[in-house]
């Protein structure tokens, strides 16, 4: 196959790329600068020079999210996502492609305390679960066009290399990790390996509408705590305040990312027998830490 993917010199796009094109696929890298190997794309402008034909289109590029949520960042955040959609969708018309399959996130159904989460729970409340409707809604003209189109609901990414995980060690290194806020949230998570997996079999299998790119099992903040600390051989005891870090990062960011409660269920994936290498969250953790 002949495949397309924005955001492939970011974290989960530069490990898609290489699983492709090692399982035998054309791979089409878009980059804004036109770098070499790539090929120049404008999200902002709506235009790209993607020559000839494409099969599929995976489309990953956004601004991150973390940091500070000023206004000027909340518009960063939402022209990317909406503006970078939209331009995909456009292509994936052109090119009348097989399938499209547009990034999002488990930030779609919001703080939902113990509320069970399959693919289809309703939106729900905050900045996170608007974003994620309007970049989903951005998609709409493909799907009006006929074009297969799904959306992959990314959790928590969990890598030694890449991503926030690397971050989240560093307390634990000195022995002051711990839950945060109460602990009591539920923390949605896969690694990376298996989100590029649950990628390419979405790709594959031809799947259609949002998919809950995340683990079978949740699991309690604090009990995400404990299990890195063994991995770690570290003290996990020391809680990180939730009146801390709203101070530190803003309230909306930690409201809604750190302290959310998200009890995401794959059930797509499940239901259409992809296979995890990492179902399990403890052993997953020792294999990217002894990496």
């Amino acid at each position: 196959m002949r495949i397309v993917i924005s955001g492939a010199t970011g974290f989960i796009g530069s490990a898609l790329l290489s699983a492709l094109e090692t399982a035998g696929h054309d791979v089409v890298a878009l980059s804004r600068s036109g770098r070499p190997g790539t090929v120049r794309w404008d999200p902002v402008a709506r235009t790209t020079e993607i020559d000839g034909h494409v099969d599929a289109i995976i489309h990953l590029a956004g601004e991150t999210i973390g940091g500070r949520w000023s206004v000027r960042k909340k518009r960063e955040l939402i022209d990317s996502r909406v503006a970078g959609t939209a331009t995909m969708a456009q292509v994936a018309i052109e090119k009348q492609v097989t399938h499209f399959l547009s990034g999002s996130a488990i930030g779609y159904y919001g703080s939902r305390a113990d509320t069970v989460l399959p693919e289809t729970a309703v939106p729900g409340d905050g900045f996170l679960a608007d974003l994620t409707g309007m970049w989903e809604g951005a998609a709409q003209p493909a799907i009006e066009a006929g074009i297969p189109t799904a959306f992959g609901r990314t959790a928590l990414v969990l890598d030694g290399v890449g991503g926030s995980f690397p971050r989240m060690l560093l307390p634990y290194r000195f022995g002051a990790g711990g839950p945060i806020g109460s602990g009591k949230q539920w923390w949605s998570w896969i690694t990376l390996r298996d989100e590029v997996r649950a990628i390419m079999h979405v790709v594959d299998r031809g799947i259609t509408g949002p998919v809950n790119l995340s683990a079978p099992d949740p699991i309690r903040n604090a009990d995400f705590a404990k299990a890195l600390g063994r991995a770690m051989h570290r003290p996990a005891v020391i809680p990180a305040p939730g009146f801390g870090l709203k101070l530190l990062l803003g309230s909306e960011f930690a409201d809604e990312v750190l302290l959310a409660s998200q009890r995401v269920l794959p059930q797509v994936l499940t239901e259409t027998g992809f296979e995890y290498l990492d179902p399990d969250l403890p052993a997953a953790l020792s294999r990217i830490l002894d990496s």
